[in-house]
C-alpha cells in the first residue's frame, strides 16, 4: 500500500495505463485460465455448464442475464465476478462515482484534477467495493437506478443549473464496476426502459440535465424465468441489449447436490454432542427434492430449491442432536425417524400444482419422503431378502420404535425377530462399515435397523402408524 502512488503526477509516472472494466475482467479471466485457477470457489456442478457460459460471455465483453429457478446459486455466482477485477484501482481521492483520475467523469473530479493538477490527491478502491447490487422492486424509481437533484443541496446554496445538485443513483456510484440487478422482471417497465441507453450507448442523462456521463460499468442480471411468475417480465427491447443470457440448474446427480448440501448447510454444532449422519440418510434427503422436482403434484414452474435439501438436513441433524441431549449421549447418529422432522423444513418451499388444502402440502411431503427412502434402499436391498422380518410381523408382532428411543433399546426390541440382527450387521457392513467402530456402532445398528424396517414399509410389506411420539410397525 506504501508504494502506490499517492498523487495525479506520481501515478502519470507510474506507468499506469486505464482500461475498462470489462477489459479488466477479461484479462484477470485469461490469466486465470492460463493458471489453472478455479474461477468460482464453492460453486459446484456448474463446471461443464454454466461456467463455460460465464467464461464465453466475459472473453465477448458482455453483460449478462443470469436465468433460473430459485435456489440455483444465481446470486453467489454474480457477486464471485469481483474475482475478477483487481484488487486495487486508483480514484481521484472523495470522488463519488470512483473517477479515473485521468479521465474524470464528474464535475468534482473534474474541478479538482483542474485545480491541484499532478498534486491532486489519489485513493484506491478494493474489487469489493466496486460492485453494487439492487433487488428489484415494484417502488424502485430511476432516482434510485440513475440520480436525481438534490434539494438539500440547492437549498445550501448551489444553483439548479450545476452539476454540484446532483446525487447519484447506484449505476453511476457502479462506475468502473459491476452493476447488479437482482429479479429484474419485478422492475416496472418504465424503469427497465431507462436502462436502455446505460446498456447500450453507456450514458446517463439526469432530469434532462443536459449532460452525459460516459459510463464504464457491467451490469449484470438475474431472473427466474418469465413464467415463474405473474407480478413481471422483462421487455423484449432490454433483453435484445443483454449479450449473453447464462441459464443456471439444479443438480444434476444426487451426488452434486449431497456435496452442495454438506458445504452450505450448519452441522458444526454443540461440540459435547457428535452427531453424525449416515449416506444413506444423505441420500434420502437429496431424493426427497429430486422427487419434489419431477412430482406432478408440485409446481415445477416455481421449482424447488437447493435450500430445501440444506434445511432439510439441518432439521435432521438438529433431531438427533435434541434426542442426544435429552438421552444424554455425547453420540448420535441420525435415523429414519429424524426424517419426520423434514416436513417442518420443507413447508413453503415448494408449490403445491392443484389443490392449496389445509395439510394437503404436509401428506405430499410425506409420500415424497417415503419414494425417496424406498429409492436409496433399492439400490443395496431386495425386499426379499428380509422374509423373516415380514413372517414375525404376520404372526401379529407389533413393534413400537421411534427417535425418543435409545439405540440399545431399539437394538432390544427387534432381538426377536429371528435372524434380523444378523441381517443389520450385514447391511452396516455394506452401507457403511466405518461407522461399525468405537462408539458409533450401536447407534448406527440402530439407523440401519430403521431404514430395513421403513424400506419394507415402503415397499408394502409392512404396516407403520404414528404411535404418540413413536412408530407402531405392525402386519
Amino acid at each position: 500500500m506504501s508504494d502506490r502512488p499517492k498523487t495525479l503526477g506520481e501515478l502519470r509516472t507510474s506507468g499506469y495505463r486505464p482500461q475498462s472494466v470489462k477489459d479488466e475482467m477479461r484479462k484477470n479471466l485469461i490469466r486465470k485460465l492460463r493458471a489453472g485457477e478455479t474461477l468460482f470457489a464453492g460453486m459446484v456442478g456448474y463446471e461443464e455448464t454454466v461456467v463455460p457460459q460465464i467464461v464465453n460471455a466475459i472473453l465477448s465483453k458482455h453483460d449478462m442475464l443470469f436465468l433460473g429457478l430459485r435456489g440455483q446459486g444465481k446470486t453467489r455466482m454474480l457477486r464471485s465476478l469481483t474475482s475478477l477485477l483487481d484488487d486495487a484501482l486508483p480514484i481521484v481521492a472523495g470522488s463519488e462515482i470512483h473517477d479515473d483520475p485521468l479521465a474524470p467523469l464528474s464535475k468534482y473530479a473534474r474541478d479538482r484534477v483542474a485545480a491541484q493538477g499532478d498534486n491532486c490527491a489519489i485513493d484506491y478502491v478494493g474489487a469489493t467495493d466496486r460492485y453494487y447490487e439492487k433487488l428489484a422492486t415494484p417502488d424502485v424509481t430511476i432516482a434510485d437506478l440513475i440520480g436525481e437533484i438534490d434539494l438539500v443541496k440547492h437549498a445550501s446554496g448551489k444553483e439548479l443549473a450545476s452539476e454540484d445538485v446532483l446525487h447519484f443513483g447506484l449505476i453511476p456510484r457502479a462506475h468502473r464496476g459491476i452493476f447488479c440487478m437482482n429479479e429484474v422482471p419485478d422492475l416496472s417497465p418504465k424503469i427497465q426502459v431507462g436502462l436502455f441507453n446505460v446498456l447500450e450507448e453507456r450514458d446517463i442523462q439526469i432530469r434532462g440535465f443536459p449532460i452525459r456521463l460516459n459510463l464504464d460499468v457491467c451490469i449484470v442480471f438475474s431472473a427466474n424465468p418469465e413464467d415463474y411468475t405473474n407480478r413481471g417480465r422483462i421487455v423484449t427491447p432490454l433483453k435484445d441489449r443483454i449479450g449473453s443470457v447464462i441459464r443456471t440448474h439444479y443438480p444434476l446427480t444426487r451426488e452434486l447436490g449431497i456435496e452442495i448440501t454438506d458445504q452450505n448447510a450448519w452441522t458444526d454444532r454443540d461440540p459435547e454432542v457428535r452427531v453424525v449422519v449416515p449416506k444413506f440418510l444423505q441420500e434420502v434427503v437429496e431424493e426427497t427434492a429430486r422427487l419434489a422436482r419431477t412430482s406432478p403434484h408440485v409446481n415445477q414452474a416455481s421449482g424447488v430449491s437447493v435450500r430445501m435439501s440444506i434445511a432439510n438436513y439441518e432439521n435432521v441433524v438438529s433431531n438427533a442432536e435434541r434426542q442426544a441431549i435429552l438421552r444424554g449421549d455425547a453420540v448420535a447418529v441420525a435415523r429414519c425417524s429424524d426424517l419426520t422432522s423434514m416436513v417442518s423444513s420443507s413447508r413453503g418451499k415448494l408449490e403445491l400444482a392443484m389443490s392449496d388444502e389445509p395439510g394437503e402440502e404436509d401428506k405430499l411431503l410425506g409420500r415424497i419422503i417415503d419414494e425417496a427412502i424406498k429409492n436409496v434402499f433399492d439400490q443395496q436391498f431386495n425386499p426379499k431378502q428380509f422374509r423373516s422380518v415380514v413372517e414375525h410381523f404376520d404372526l401379529g408382532e407389533p413393534m413400537e420404535l421411534g427417535d425418543g428411543l435409545a439405540p440399545a433399546e431399539t437394538l432390544k426390541r427387534i432381538e426377536p425377530i429371528r435372524g434380523f440382527m444378523e441381517q443389520v450387521e450385514q447391511a452396516a457392513k455394506k452401507l457403511q462399515p466405518e461407522l461399525l467402530e468405537g462408539v458409533t456402532k450401536v447407534p448406527f445398528l440402530a439407523s440401519v435397523a430403521e431404514f430395513l424396517l421403513d424400506g419394507l414399509y415402503c415397499h408394502n410389506r409392512l404396516n407403520r402408524q404414528p404411535r404418540g411420539t413413536g412408530i407402531r410397525y405392525s402386519k
